[in-house]
């Protein structure tokens, strides 16, 4: 099975880390930032590819941040 791929279409998804983070960290481009409690975050915005995706996981692993879910909840082809 082959997907069709589409440039300029991007998928919502929903990540939550452990701890509180800093809203204005200039990475989090346009994600929407809403602490939790306790003690997380969630992060949720659009992902233009697999490509960012891994891009944004590789940063939350960088800043030693503990990844708890991560969910795809739109997508702008759906």
């Amino acid at each position: 099975m082959t997907t069709e791929h589409h440039p300029n279409q991007s998928s919502q998804y929903a990540i939550r880390i452990k701890g509180l983070i800093d809203p204005y960290w200039d990475w989090l481009l346009d994600f929407t930032v809403i602490h939790l409690e306790p003690d997380e975050t969630l992060l949720s915005g659009p992902v233009v590819d697999q490509a960012a995706l891994h891009g944004i996981l590789a940063r939350i692993r960088d800043l030693n941040l503990t990844l708890l879910s991560i969910e795809q909840i739109a997508s702008d082809n759906s």
